[in-house]
């Protein structure tokens, strides 16, 4: 059997104009840049996305909206992480509405849950959803991992089809990947983290859910079909370019919220969306600006 999910998904940051409206002409020439740039996917509301600092209303829109501009043309994946289950299956109910393809759920975040009360809530949540989902394991923000014996749990459910890998974890991807050899070989394995692409592939993965790929679409398409084919040589020189935008992007910034900030700074200099951050962050200042379109052109994304 094939993974449900394969290539690369991009985790798509969401355009704003302010604290509580979308950049929806952004929105648009993002998504085609990414459809355009071979992405096998689109992940709305995980990380990248700021999820977690949107209002409900405004996450309603985003995934009306990105379906909208998909028209089926690759699957839409909708993060539904919340602290509350309740708000986690309403979203997910809405946004099968709208044509999406999963949904995905990390740990819920602030209170740090047990692997046994973690499964105990996938149990509960799993009959109040209406699409298959994947596991999103994201324990640098949810304070607890899945687990071995949770993971083997979800493998004997058939609505839980993957999961995404953030941990930056190689030995937990691989015993993860083993796990699945047996029991559920539909399941799919992304790798969040971008520099370890080529490496999660080459073990077995199925692609990655990479933030770079924002920007830089076809570049870590090229890099997973490189991988997937065994070409070490194409690989190698491939993985120097993604290390190459994540060090002159990710760099700019003091704090961890650098990341996205870096690549809505990026796209609004080349022309593609706003980039407004959702609270508690501000958008980078004008140095930092400069030193993001200096980089751009170092790497050839801008013109000199």
């Amino acid at each position: 059997m094939k993974p449900n999910f394969r290539g690369i998904i991009p985790p798509m940051i969401t355009p704003l104009t302010g604290r509580d409206s979308l950049d929806i002409d952004g929105l648009e020439r993002l998504v085609n840049r990414m459809i355009d740039g071979g992405v096998a996917g689109i992940f709305a509301l995980g990380t990248t996305g700021e999820a977690p600092s949107l209002s409900y209303r405004l996450r309603h829109d985003l995934v009306e909206h990105t379906c909208r501009f998909v028209d089926g043309r690759v699957p839409v994946l909708v993060g539904i992480t919340d602290t509350s289950l309740i708000e986690s299956a309403k979203l997910a109910k809405a946004v099968a509405n709208f044509g999406v393809d999963a949904v995905v759920t990390s740990a819920p975040f602030y209170f740090p849950a047990g692997q046994p009360e973690l499964r105990e809530y996938l149990e509960e949540l799993l009959p109040e959803l209406p699409l298959p989902i994947m596991l999103y394991n994201m324990p640098a923000l949810t304070k607890t991992s899945f687990h071995r014996e949770v993971v083997t749990w979800a493998m004997n459910q058939k609505k839980i089809i993957g999961l995404k890998d953030s941990s930056g974890d190689l030995v937990y991807f691989k015993k993860m990947l083993r796990l699945a050899a047996s029991q559920r070989p539909d399941w799919s394995f992304l790798v969040g983290p971008e520099e370890l692409l080529a490496e999660a592939v080459f073990a077995g993965g199925h692609g990655g859910v990479n933030g770079g790929a924002n920007l830089h679409p076809r570049l870590y398409v090229d890099l997973f079909e490189a991988a997937s084919a065994g070409d070490l040589k194409r690989s190698r020189e491939l993985s120097a370019k993604v290390l190459a935008l994540s060090d002159a992007i990710y760099s700019v910034g003091q704090h961890g919220s650098a990341i996205i900030k870096g690549l809505k700074c990026s796209l609004s200099l080349l022309g593609i969306c706003d980039d407004f951050m959702a609270a508690p962050f501000h958008r980078f200042h004008k140095s930092e600006r400069n030193i993001i379109r200096e980089h751009l052109t170092e790497i050839q994304l801008l013109p000199v």
